[in-house]
């Protein structure tokens, strides 16, 4: 299974960017997928979760401004963040949860690659 991140890029301040993370591989169906960043210093944070039936969880510092949501039958996941700031400079990583095979009881966890977002005039 893997995680292909991609959209990543340099924004001005207020500009808007979207991020995709397609899995391919061994993928019966995905139940949770969500983002994560980690700026320079600092630790790994949520920015955001949705569930298989499309509820969503965003991180305070983002709520109102990104937006996650997914396309089942591609086994993709996107984040569409508007109005950026220099402060969502990070390293964006996608993971999901994954039934890989029809008799699979449980899910695996997987992570994309990173994508760089920078967010600077």
């Amino acid at each position: 299974v893997q995680l292909q991140a991609s959209g990543g890029g340099l924004v001005q301040p207020g500009g808007s960017l979207r991020l995709s993370c397609a899995a391919s591989g061994s993928v019966f169906s995905i139940s949770g997928m969500g983002w994560y960043r980690q700026a320079p210093g600092k630790q790994r944070e949520l920015v955001g979760s949705i569930t298989s039936s499309g509820r969503t969880n965003y991180a305070d510092s983002v709520k109102g401004r990104f937006t996650i949501f997914r396309e089942n039958d591609k086994n993709t996941v996107y984040l569409q963040m508007n109005s950026l700031e220099p402060e969502d400079t990070a390293v964006y990583y996608c993971n999901a949860e994954i039934y890989r095979y029809r008799w699979s009881t449980a899910t695996s966890k997987y992570w994309g690659q990173g994508t760089q977002v920078t967010v600077s005039s």
